[in-house]
């Protein structure tokens, strides 16, 4: 598969998380092979995840190709760099094109990236997760890499401005392989739950202490942070679903007029 944007890009963004000071705190990378598929299931707590989120697979030298929402696709911009790094279309109506091209992928000995809880975690706890990752992983005989981000809510996330002042820790950690069979998809998705949620309790443990003030608003709750509750999130994702709704039914009917 032929790359001439993607190592570009990858370079210019190192070079801003320099221009901006930012610190990583990695663990767990050794965990991706340098060769052969596998599938990287990635938490999702803000906008710049996709950015963040292959920096898992660099010590080992692979590009992650990830699985995203049809709408960037079919912006102007973002579309053409999506395929251009050969990232994979997801029509959330109709899963089953994306995952057939995800099991292509990595049975060709790709790397390719998920994000299972689907949307972005107003909570920044992991949210329930789909059984995509495991089945799809299953299917291809790959192996399911836990991988947790935290830090790149600051950056950019839902209900909050951007802030890209110098200096933020970005955490990224990668757990031990999962090997799904197929046989058990809930029970794998479990699995994968529970390891990924042990990777962020981890994250959160290790985050510098002076960057994470009593209260902060992109702490979880259940670390003394003012963010939602998984409850209080669940509630204003339904509230933002029904808006959304709301607004294209509002549409359709001044087209119809």
């Amino acid at each position: 598969m032929r790359d001439l944007t993607y190592p570009a890009v990858i370079v210019s963004a190192k070079l801003a998380f320099r221009l901006l000071g930012q610190k990583f705190q990695m663990s767990g990378t050794e965990h991706v092979p340098r060769t052969g598929g596998v599938m990287l299931a990635v938490n999702h707590v803000g906008y710049v995840d996709y950015v963040y989120g292959g920096l898992a697979a660099d010590p080992s030298k692979r590009l992650v190709r990830f699985m995203a929402k049809k709408e960037i696709f079919d912006n102007a911009v973002g579309g053409p760099v999506m395929r251009s790094f050969h990232h994979i279309e997801v029509d959330r109506g109709d899963g089953a094109a994306s995952a057939a091209k995800a099991i292509e992928y990595l049975r060709a000995g790709e790397a390719v990236g998920i994000f299972p809880e689907a949307t972005i975690s107003r909570s920044f706890e992991i949210k329930e997760i789909k059984t995509g990752a495991v089945r799809i992983a299953a299917a291809a005989g790959v192996p399911v890499l836990p991988v947790v981000l935290f830090g790149t809510q600051r950056i950019w996330t839902k209900d909050h401005p951007r802030d890209f002042s110098r200096g933020t820790t970005i955490g990224l950690h990668v757990g031990a392989p999962l090997h799904p069979t197929g046989d058990d998809p809930v029970g794998d998705t479990e699995k994968l739950h529970t390891a990924m949620k042990g990777l962020l309790d981890h994250a959160i443990e290790v985050y510098p202490a002076e960057e994470k003030p009593a209260g902060a608003w992109w702490v979880p709750a259940r670390f003394g942070g003012g963010a939602p509750t998984l409850e209080e999130a669940e509630r204003l994702d339904a509230e933002e679903k029904r808006e959304r709704a709301a607004k294209r039914a509002a549409k359709r009917a001044a087209k119809r007029k």
